[in-house]
């Protein structure tokens, strides 16, 4: 009866850990997966409407480490940050299927988790309301050191008919124990929990994991040559990580007999291989063997991720060839679908390339701009005369390679004619190329792997309509239909967003004029130089085909923007161009760098606030001078009053002077030296005495 209600709705499964790489992806795939056509038709006949073709087959539900229990996954109905063995328990037991992945560095607190799992489901198999399936998602590392039967049969392939006799990588005996332990408990044919493993080749695909450093290397290009860690010559069994969630869906919808599943794709390639085509589909098409611990030293890989990459072992899965029904995205492996993965790694990492063009008169800024660009969305400028200089000068050093082992005959004797059809050109016209030349070095600039990868911002050219025709164009298209519809051009080479900057005449002129001689004489702005070339502008901007009017025709409407005084660091430009575009697209900043980046931010703080600190003592020190200064002034017009009423006051007070010296000082100095005489007790009565009988007698 449970497991007839179970058929009534899609199944519910458990996954651990789906914020990371491998079960992330194995989620999302299992969630947009539909219920089989058979399994639906059945159904229908059982009365189930429910669950009809193209309805969600499973309900994903899972773990997520606490950084992530923030971020909702889309894919999942429910998640769980850092339960309690009971929580996780009881999120177990409402589920139909339990994946536990321990496929990618697991670590031990994985591993223990699984057993746990593992253990207590099977301990409470009495409770159960339906059949439940237990999936352990392990790896192949478990097979390294397993050997032929025959030891002189070298190349043979290992099947999973012989997984009783692997033999596993040290560091992965507790996964082999593990392995043997879900075999162990899920066996029994009336058991309510059916135990599977599925050993999971290398995975990659989806932005890629183990092979992410190989990727990124190629892609951005900062290396002549992509390094390959020791030989290069071991055989990696792998799969990509679609192709793992559909060896899962297969065995949570059709229950194989066989409980122990080798997941590899039909690839038998090495690690060179790997690397080879790597680089020759996004980088120089060139490898550099190093040895294995430079990995280290480089930070390119951890020691646990180099046993990995060291796997050796040629595997043959021949139950998901013979009973499966997969849907592949990459049954011939990495190498044989490296277009493919490249695209996959491009869109799921958003590396998309930017591809801009800069128009506009001379002295209007395009340069800076252009600059300021390249850093900002991490692309390349395009100038055309350092264009045509760097073709030159990688023409010669081919031309001057001894080394047949570097640079083939075939490329020096190309180089050679190359190199004396350009001389020529420039002599025949003033040290100038041909228009045709310029063109087919662009093209060529245009098309190279950084600019495909990363993209570029184009500086001031093409400058006429018909010449970004014979740029952009892609003449292979247009000579096949000579009426086509709508303009048919190179849309990996064509500017997607095209910015049109402009500003008067006057303001123009007055900017070339105030640069230094030797800037103006470097960039062309000489009196001499630039008002033709302005001119020149003008009239090109006038002509009855213009360059904006051929991206118009294409549906790339340029953008006008006006340059003022007001902006003079083009912070509006920038601003204005941003936003158009977006965010940048490309890799930021690695760790180095980015410590440089906060180093030198730093060190920008710091000069801020000594600067401020600087300008702040300055201008205390400049109140207090200026306090200082009120200060004496101050002193001293104090002084001046006290002076000025010292000498009102004794103005004041010298008629009462002479009155006292005339009339008072005589009689009372007589009576003063009288009573020094007698001594009388009463000195004070003495001289009133005294005082009144003159007065009497006078």
């Amino acid at each position: 009866m449970g497991d007839e209600q179970q058929q009534t709705r899609p199944k519910r499964i458990f996954i651990n850990d789906v914020d990371r790489y491998s079960s992330k992806h194995i989620a999302k795939f299992l969630s947009t997966s539909s219920v089989d056509e058979e399994a639906s038709e059945g159904a229908v006949e059982a009365g189930d409407t429910s669950s009809a073709r193209g309805e969600p087959a499973f309900q994903i539900v899972g773990t997520v480490s606490p950084s992530s229990k923030h971020d909702q996954q889309p894919f999942l109905l429910e998640q769980y940050p850092s339960p309690t063995r009971g929580e996780l328990l009881e999120r177990l037991l409402e589920c139909d299927v339990v994946v536990y992945n321990i496929s990618e560095s697991a670590t031990q607190q994985q591993i223990e988790e699984a057993t746990w799992a593992i253990t207590t489901l099977n301990d409470e198999i009495e409770n159960f309301k339906s059949r439940k399936m237990f999936i352990l998602v392990s790896s192949v590392m478990t097979w390294t050191m397993t050997k032929p039967q025959d030891p002189e049969e070298t190349d043979v392939l290992l099947t999973e008919e012989e997984f009783r006799r692997k033999r596993p990588h040290p560091n992965f005996k507790n996964h082999n124990i593990l392995e043997k332990l879900v075999l162990k408990l899920g066996r029994g044919r009336n058991s309510k929990l059916a135990g599977y493993v599925v050993a999971s080749g290398l995975q990659y695909g989806e932005g890629e994991n183990l092979f992410h450093y190989f990727f990124k290397v190629s892609w951005l290009m900062q290396l002549p040559k992509v390094p390959l860690f020791g030989p290069g010559t071991n055989h990696i069994p792998m799969i990509h990580v679609n192709d793992l969630a559909g060896v899962i869906q297969n065995i949570v919808e059709f229950k194989p007999k066989s409980k122990y599943i080798l997941a590899v794709d039909d690839s038998k390639n090495t690690l060179e291989d790997i690397v080879k085509m790597i680089s020759d589909t996004l980088g120089s098409g060139k490898i550099n063997k190093v040895p294995e611990q430079d990995a280290i030293a480089m930070k390119a890989y951890k020691q646990e991720e180099l046993e990995y990459l060291n796997i050796n072992l040629r595997l043959d899965a021949f139950i998901i060839k013979d009973s499966f029904s997969l849907n592949w995205t990459s049954e011939a492996g990495m190498v044989e679908n490296m277009a493919s993965i490249v695209e996959e790694y491009k869109n799921t990492r958003q590396l998309l390339p930017i591809r801009i063009c800069l128009v506009g008169p001379p002295a209007v800024g395009k340069t800076t701009i252009a600059e300021k660009l390249c850093s900002h969305y991490q692309i390349h400028h395009i100038k055309i005369k350092e264009v045509i200089e760097e073709k030159l000068t990688q023409l010669k050093e081919i031309v001057n390679e001894a080394d047949p082992e570097i640079v083939s005959e075939e490329e020096v004797t190309a180089a050679e004619k190359q190199l004396e059809e350009l001389n020529q050109s420039m002599e025949m016209n003033a040290g100038r190329l041909a228009d045709h030349l310029v063109f087919n070095i662009l093209k060529e600039k245009l098309n190279s792997k950084p600019c495909r990868n990363q993209g570029f911002v184009l500086n001031g050219f093409p400058k006429s309509y018909e010449q970004a025709k014979r740029i952009f164009s892609d003449e292979d298209t247009e000579s096949q239909d000579l009426m086509p519809k709508t303009r048919v051009y190179n849309k990996e080479i064509t500017p997607e967003h095209v910015f049109a900057l402009n500003a008067t005449d006057d303001f123009l002129t007055k900017r070339a004029q105030g640069l230094p001689q030797s800037v103006a004489e470097n960039m062309r702005y000489t009196q001499e130089e630039f008002v033709p070339r302005l001119t020149r502008y003008r009239q090109l901007s006038t002509a009855e085909e213009t360059l904006l009017d051929y991206f118009d025709e294409l549906e790339i409407h340029p953008e006008h923007i006006e340059v003022t005084t007001a902006d003079s660091e083009y912070t509006d430009v920038m601003k204005k161009i941003t936003d158009t575009v977006g965010i940048p697209k490309n890799y930021g900043l690695n760790p180095e760098e980015q410590e440089v980046e906060n180093k030198k931010k730093e060190e920008e703080r710091k000069q801020k606030l000594a600067g401020d600190a600087a300008q702040k003592k300055r201008r205390n020190e400049a109140a207090l001078a200026e306090m200082a200064a009120q200060y004496e002034e101050w002193q001293r017009n104090l002084s001046e009053v006290q002076r000025q009423e010292l000498e009102l006051q004794e103005a004041h007070s010298l008629p009462l002077r002479n009155y006292l010296m005339k009339y008072v000082m005589p009689s009372l100095t007589e009576a003063m030296l009288e009573c020094t005489e007698i001594k009388p007790e009463d000195p004070v009565d003495f001289l009133a005495e005294h005082l009144l009988r003159n007065k009497q007698q006078q």
